[in-house]
């Protein structure tokens, strides 16, 4: 018996409904893709961004903390941390000159293991200076810790680095009061150059483990006592010379090799 006219409209009905739904399905599909492209193309470039930022923030560091305060050990770490970003930012195909960058980090690596790497030394002498060296010095510091979470350094390297930022940061506050000694003793305001050492030795004396900290406190006592005497003398002209042979151990005992092989920042 032959079909009715009737079949025929609901097949085709049902035809036209079944290509509807899947131009429907289609289109979802290729809007969803197309916004996970979208999505993945704004966290490439978001994660390129980031570790081009955490690439300057190192380079940064390396170039302006004080020369006196990168040790070797220091300057690997950094050095270490501008590698990983380097690795990382070679699979995201950046466009950024990573060749270029690790072929200038094995040069300063070579030079740092050379002992041939010379950065110049930066006196603490203004409050400003202070506190950007401090912001530099903080940011160290969160540089370590992220890379010990992020198990790219050792627990015991990552001890002994924080440590020593942290006495670092200390000293920092120290040259400050110490620029402030001098100048009070050129102005012959002996009680005021006194305080300001005792403040000195106040922020070496927060790295109580550490043997440098420790020396610097001792001689700022030194230099203390000297003062005193000088002031109960009546003698003020003789303290207007421009540094004392305590003043000129505090400016060089970082670079004291005799004292930095006896520091130990482990507990």
């Amino acid at each position: 018996m032959p079909k009715s006219r009737s079949h025929y409209a609901n097949m085709n009905t049902i035809t036209i409904v079944l290509a509807l739904a899947a131009i429907v399905v289609i289109s979802i599909v290729v809007i969803v893709i197309s916004q996970m492209r979208e999505k993945a193309k704004i966290e490439r470039v978001r994660k390129i961004t980031a570790l081009e930022d955490s690439y300057k923030r190192c380079n940064r560091l390396l170039s302006e903390l004080p020369g006196q305060y990168l040790t070797p050990d220091l300057k690997l770490l950094l050095l270490r941390r501008m590698e990983d970003v380097c690795n990382d930012l070679s699979g995201l195909k950046s466009g950024l000159p990573v060749e270029q960058w690790r072929e200038g980090l094995l040069h300063r690596k070579n030079l740092i293991r050379e002992n041939r790497d010379d950065v110049k030394p930066v006196k603490i002498d203004s409050a400003e200076k202070s506190s950007y060296v401090k912001e530099l010095l903080q940011n160290l510091f969160k540089m370590i810790e992220a890379m010990h979470k992020s198990g790219r350094v050792d627990g015991a390297t990552a001890k002994k680095n924080l440590k020593y930022v942290l006495f670092l940061v200390h000293k920092t506050h120290a040259d400050l009061h110490v620029f402030q000694a001098r100048d009070h003793i050129r102005q012959n305001q002996i009680r005021k150059a006194i305080h300001s050492y005792h403040l000195a030795s106040t922020e070496m004396g927060k790295s109580r483990d550490n043997p440098l900290a420790m020396k610097a406190v001792k001689s700022f006592r030194t230099r203390i006592k000297e003062l005193e005497t000088l002031n109960t003398g009546g003698d003020v002209s003789s303290s207007s010379e421009p540094q004392s042979n305590v003043d000129k151990q505090w400016d060089t005992f970082l670079h004291d090799d005799e004292w930095k092989k006896k520091a130990d920042y482990d507990d």
